[in-house]
């Protein structure tokens, strides 16, 4: 009989060891392996672009005047200019639209270095370069368009004719905006584009060819 008692007692510590230890055990999740639980994250509402992918670059340049507390004139999402924005076809304005009014209220004149673009603000300074023959015109951007599916800017008539493309149409060209200090366009200097017309002033009276009082003959 007395091994039958022992016998229990052994089964006994063996139930209690076996208790105590399913006690100390923690349960999954919190922290059993020194790991902490990961934290949820906000679900992204339907349709909204991942935060990683929305662009944070500024679209702001250079406008007329170039006044000291003026917009930087740099492309966007680069630090100064020169850097290419803008590739494709350029076309190009002349007789038809002379002396007609560009979106910006001055008169167009084709014998000057203007351009058309669809955004950028009037009196940028742009430099305009041919993709087929390498030759660059300064132009200010003083209308808008052109809205020709491919085609990027719409040059004057003396711009057109400064980079080799009258006979051509339409000419795949590179855009960057001009630096303002020193008007470069990539590595070359060019002339300056023409700058914003003035109000014109009231001739001085001319003397009067005969005689007389001297006094100036006034138009009818």
């Amino acid at each position: 009989m007395s091994w039958c008692r022992c016998l229990a007692a052994r089964f006994a510590l063996v139930v209690a060891a076996a208790l105590l230890g399913a006690c100390a055990t923690p349960p999954a999740g919190d922290g059993a392996n020194g790991l902490k639980p990961l934290v949820k994250q906000p679900a992204v509402p339907a349709g909204a672009a991942p935060r990683s992918q929305v662009p944070s670059v500024r679209y702001d340049l250079a406008v007329s005047g170039y006044g000291e507390e003026g917009p930087d004139d740099g492309i966007p999402g680069d630090e100064g200019p020169g850097e290419i924005f803008e590739r494709g076809g350029a076309s190009w304005y002349g007789i038809q639209f002379h002396q007609r009014k560009t979106a910006n209220g001055e008169r167009f004149n084709m014998t000057e270095m203007t351009a058309a673009h669809k955004t950028l603000p009037f009196n940028t300074r742009v430099c305009v370069r041919s993709l087929v023959n390498g030759r660059e015109v300064l132009v200010r951007i003083n209308d808008r368009g052109p809205y020709a599916s491919g085609r990027v800017i719409d040059l004057s008539r003396a711009a057109a004719e400064a980079i080799g493309m009258l006979g051509m149409g339409i000419k795949q060209v590179a855009l960057s905006i001009a630096d303002k200090e020193t008007a470069r366009c990539g590595g070359a200097v060019v002339g300056a584009a023409d700058p914003p017309p003035q109000a014109a002033e009231d001739p001085a009276p001319k003397p009067a060819r005969n005689g007389g009082n001297g006094a100036a003959r006034k138009r009818r």
